[in-house]
Order: structure tokens, then C-alpha cells, then sequence
């Protein structure tokens, strides 16, 4: 039998550990299959071979304040440096956007700076980053706020040339989301929602991104 170090290893494609930071609907808060939108994203690329990890950390109703003042720590508890450095772990980091800067007061401008912190601080590690932005809320004015600060959060991502799935654009009136959203006991999907999530998220270049499929 040959020893993990033998040559005919080399070959092989790294193990993936995606680290996932974001509010409570990257836990899948609601989701009767305890999955999320993540989960079902992550499955769908798996494959044969199941390749990818998932190390998830989330919080609820955080703000791009609190993300920009954890990721740092949270990353590196993730990290698997030995597997960084002989290139057997390929470490890719996903961010799930929130609601909570509109409803918690925070600028903009603000929210545009938090997020850009965290990217240029990913870029400085070399770690790979693939952004999805703030769903629709069932309130309309809540909406329309939301609207605004993915539009900010887009900007950032595309000066960077970052992956952003701009999920509040392609929900917001969808008949299922809709009716998804309005049966759920807060104000977070249920299982319909979050397939649709997943479907946004595959078809934004997730297995791109990933390298699992085109």
C-alpha cells in the first residue's frame, strides 16, 4: 500500500474547505431540511469524490461591522496551515450577506467599507472569495432598503472582481419566495426559499468558482 507521501499522490486534485461566515440564513434558520441555501450549493458540487469540507460560522442578525471585526479570527481558526502550505487543502472562504446594516442604522458608505475590509484582508491571505448578498425581506420598505446595500455591496465585489449573487434583484415579487416567505414565522424562508437561493448561487458560478464544474 503506498504511504500518503508516495509519488502517485501527486496527481490528485486538492481536498476543498470552503469557510462560510454570515448571518442566520447561512445556518439555514427555518429550513425544515436543515440545509440552507449553503448546504444545498455545497451538495450539488460535491460529486463522486466528495472533495469539499464545509466549516460554517454564523451569527444572528449581524451587521458588516461585526463580520469585519471577526472574519480575521474566525478564518484562522478554520485554517489548516499545514495543508495550505504543501497545497492538499484548498482554503476558499464564502460570505453571506445580511439584512441587519439597514435595520441597525449603519451608512452605506459604512457597510461599503466593511465588506471591502474583509475582501482586501482575504486578498492579503490569498484566499479565494465568493460573496452573496441580502434576500428580500417580506417588508417592502425593508425590500427596498435591502435593494440599496446589495447594489453598494455588488460595487465592492465587482471593483475586485469578485463572484457577487445578487439575490434581493431576483426574488423580490417571485411568486414562490413569496409565498414562502409569508408561511415562514420570521422573516427567513423556508425550504422553497432557500432552493431558490441555491439555484441563484449554482447559476452566479459557484462550481466555477469552486473549480468542481463549469
Amino acid at each position: 500500500m503506498p504511504s500518503p507521501s508516495t509519488p502517485s499522490d501527486a496527481h490528485q486534485d486538492p481536498r476543498i474547505r470552503i469557510i462560510a461566515l454570515g448571518d442566520e440564513l447561512l445556518a439555514g434558520v427555518g429550513d425544515a431540511r436543515a440545509l440552507g441555501w449553503l448546504g444545498r450549493a455545497v451538495a450539488n458540487e460535491q460529486g463522486a469524490t466528495s472533495r469539499i469540507d464545509l466549516f460554517t460560522s454564523a451569527l444572528p442578525q449581524e451587521t458588516s461591522a461585526e463580520l469585519a471585526e471577526r472574519w480575521d479570527a474566525e478564518v484562522a481558526r478554520r485554517t489548516d496551515e499545514r495543508g495550505r502550505a504543501d497545497g492538499s487543502i484548498d482554503h476558499r472562504v464564502v460570505l453571506g450577506m445580511g439584512r441587519a446594516d439597514v435595520t441597525s442604522g449603519i451608512s452605506l458608505a459604512r457597510s461599503r467599507l466593511n465588506l471591502a475590509k474583509v475582501l482586501d484582508g482575504l486578498e492579503r491571505q490569498r484566499m479565494s472569495a465568493f460573496v452573496v448578498g441580502p434576500p428580500p425581506s417580506r417588508d417592502a420598505g425593508l425590500t427596498a432598503a435591502v435593494r440599496d446595500l446589495s447594489g453598494a455591496y455588488e460595487d465592492v465585489c465587482s471593483r475586485r472582481r469578485i463572484p457577487y449573487v445578487d439575490t434581493v434583484q431576483a426574488l423580490d415579487g417571485h411568486e414562490q419566495w413569496t409565498g414562502d416567505i409569508a408561511r415562514s414565522q420570521g422573516d427567513h424562508p423556508g425550504q422553497t426559499g432557500y432552493g431558490l437561493m441555491a439555484w441563484l448561487v449554482l447559476h452566479g458560478g459557484f462550481g466555477s468558482w469552486l473549480g468542481t464544474s463549469e
